[in-house]
C-alpha cells in the first residue's frame, strides 16, 4: 500500500517541488479556455461592433435626422418631436398662439360652459352644439356643474352620450370633461333673484371662482382658443366661432340682445356688462368701499357708461370692431395664451369690479406690471404701448379742444351780442329815416299851404278888381 505522503515529492498526482505552489486537492483549479471558445467569443464581439456601427449610421443618414438630438434624447423623442414613450409628451406652445383661420390650421378650442340648475336649457344648448360649423373634433367640451338641485348632471350625461354616439361622423366632439363642485351659491336661478341688485356682488364673485376652477382643470397645452358660452343662449349664428375668430383678437365678444315678442319690440339689449368706461363711473368707484362691486343696469350705480348694446347700428357693418373696457360673459372668445399669461376672472373686488367685468379691468393692469418682462410677454407689451399711445392722443386732443375753447370762448354769446348791436343800429337807422320822412312831410305840407294861400290872395284881388 502506497503511503498518503511520500518523500518522492508527488501527492495526488501533482509533482511536488520547491518551485511550485502547493494546491490542496479540495480546491478548484480553473482550466484555460479552449480554442473553440475563444473563437466563439471573438465572433460575438465582432458582431456586436458591427451592430453598433449600423445603428449609428442609421441615425446619421436617415431623412430628417439632421442633429444629435435624437441620440441624446435617450429614445424618448424622435427627431420630429414624435413621442416614442407613452409616458412622455412634448408640446411646442409656439404652435398654439391662435390665428384668424384656425379651422384651416386645425387649432383646438376649449368650450367652457358653467351650469347651475340648467336642466330646462340643455335641449336648446345641445341643438346649438349639433349645428356649430367649426370642426367638432377640434372642439373639447368642458362643463362645470355646481350648486344644482335639479337633474342637470344626469341630463347632461345623457345628452353627451347621445351626441358622441351619433352615426354622423361630423357630430362627435373631442375630449369632454365634466367637473362637479359646489361653491355655496344660494341665489335662485329665476330672473328676479338672479338679476336682483342685492345678490349681484356675492353672485359675481362665486361665478368668478367657478370659471377659474373650470379653466384650470381643463385647459390643455394644445388648446389655442377658449370659448365661454352661457347655457341659456337662445339664438346665435352657427358660424359664431369662425365669425369671432376671423377678427384675430386676444379677447372678443359679440353684441348680445334678447329676443322678445313682436308686441314688445322684438328684441332688447341683454348683456349690459360690455361697456366703455366713463368719468362718472370712475368718480363713483372712488366713493365706494374696498369690497364693493359695481354692476351695470341698476339705479343704485348710475355710471352713465356707453353700453355696447346701444352703440350698434342695426343696419351697419356686422364685422365692425369697437373697443370696450367691460366684458360680458354670455359669449367670450379668447386666445388661450391670455389665460396662460396669468389673466383670470377676479373672484374679489378688483377696481370695484368682479368676474367678467373685472376680467376686462385685469388686462390693462396686468400689462403695466409686465411691461419689463421677457419676450414671453411681448404681445402684452405691444398692447400696453398701443393703449398708452391712444391715451396720449386722447389727452392731446382734449388739450387742443380746451385751448381752442379758451381762445374763442363763448362764441354763441358773442354772436348774440353782435346781433343785438346790429339790430340796435338798424332800429336807430330806421328811426332816423322815419324822422327825416316826417320832417320832409311837414316841409312839403307847409310849402303846399303857402302855395294855396298865395292863390287865395290872387283870387281875392281879382274879385275885388
Amino acid at each position: 500500500m502506497m503511503p498518503r505522503h511520500h518523500s518522492s515529492g508527488f501527492s495526488n498526482g501533482y509533482p511536488r517541488n520547491t518551485n511550485t505552489f502547493d494546491i490542496s486537492p479540495h480546491r478548484f483549479q480553473p482550466r484555460a479556455s479552449t480554442p473553440a471558445a475563444r473563437r466563439r467569443r471573438n465572433l460575438l464581439t465582432r458582431l456586436g461592433i458591427i451592430a453598433v456601427v449600423i445603428v449609428l449610421i442609421w441615425f446619421f443618414i436617415r431623412p430628417g435626422s439632421g442633429t444629435f438630438t435624437s441620440l441624446f434624447s435617450l429614445g424618448l423623442l424622435g427627431s420630429s418631436g414624435d413621442v416614442l414613450m407613452d409616458t412622455v409628451r412634448y408640446y411646442d406652445l409656439s404652435n398654439v398662439q391662435g390665428t384668424a383661420r384656425g379651422w384651416e390650421r386645425e387649432e383646438r378650442i376649449l368650450l367652457c360652459v358653467p351650469l347651475r340648475d340648467a336642466e330646462p336649457h340643455l335641449n336648446m344648448m345641445f341643438s346649438h352644439l349639433r349645428n356649430f360649423t367649426y370642426p367638432h373634433h377640434l372642439i373639447d367640451l368642458a362643463f362645470l356643474v355646481s350648486d344644482s338641485k335639479d337633474r342637470t348632471l344626469e341630463v347632461l350625461v345623457e345628452k353627451l352620450e347621445a351626441l358622441q354616439a351619433s352615426e354622423d361622423p361630423k357630430l362627435p366632439y373631442g375630449e369632454i370633461s365634466i367637473i362637479e363642485k359646489d361653491f355655496g351659491q344660494k341665489v335662485n336661478q329665476d330672473v328676479e333673484s338672479r338679476h336682483g341688485f342685492a345678490a349681484q356682488a356675492s353672485r359675481r364673485k362665486l361665478m368668478a371662482q367657478a370659471r377659474n376652477w373650470l379653466l384650470s382643470a381643463t385647459l390643455r397645452p394644445y388648446h389655442s382658443w377658449v370659448y365661454w358660452r352661457d347655457v341659456d343662449v337662445e339664438t346665435a349664428p352657427f358660424t359664431i366661432l369662425e365669425d369671432l375668430m376671423r377678427h384675430n383678437k386676444d379677447v372678443i365678444v359679440p353684441n348680445v340682445w334678447r329676443p322678445l315678442p313682436d308686441w314688445l319690440g322684438g328684441e332688447q339689449p341683454y348683456d349690459l356688462n360690455s361697456w366703455q368706461e366713463s368719468e362718472t363711473a370712475l368718480a363713483l368707484a372712488d366713493t365706494l368701499d374696498e369690497d364693493a362691486v359695481i354692476v351695470e343696469g341698476y339705479a343704485e350705480y348710475a355710471t352713465w357708461r356707453p353700453h355696447l348694446a346701444y352703440l350698434r347700428d342695426p343696419y351697419g357693418d356686422p364685422d365692425m370692431e369697437m373697443e370696450i373696457d367691460g366684458v360680458g360673459g354670455v359669449s367670450i372668445l379668447a386666445k388661450a395664451r391670455v389665460f396662460r399669461s396669468g389673466v383670470h376672472f377676479p373672484a374679489f373686488s378688483f377696481e370695484k369690479h368682479a368676474e367678467t367685468e373685472g376680467f376686462g379691468k385685469v388686462i390693462p393692469i396686468f400689462l403695466i406690471l409686465q411691461t419689463h418682462a421677457d419676450s414671453g410677454f411681448r404681445w402684452l407689451n405691444e398692447m400696453e404701448a398701443e393703449r398708452l399711445a391712444k391715451e396720449a392722443e386722447e389727452k392731446e386732443k382734449q388739450e387742443r379742444e380746451k385751448k381752442v375753447k379758451e381762445q374763442f370762448s363763448d362764441t354763441n354769446a358773442q354772436w348774440e351780442q353782435d346781433k343785438t348791436q346790429i339790430q340796435n343800429l338798424a332800429k336807430e337807422a330806421q328811426k332816423e329815416r322815419e324822422a327825416e320822412s316826417q320832417q320832409g312831410s311837414s316841409q312839403d305840407s307847409k310849402a303846399a299851404a303857402d302855395k294855396v294861400g298865395e292863390k287865395s290872395n290872387n283870387n281875392q284881388f281879382r274879385v275885388e278888381a
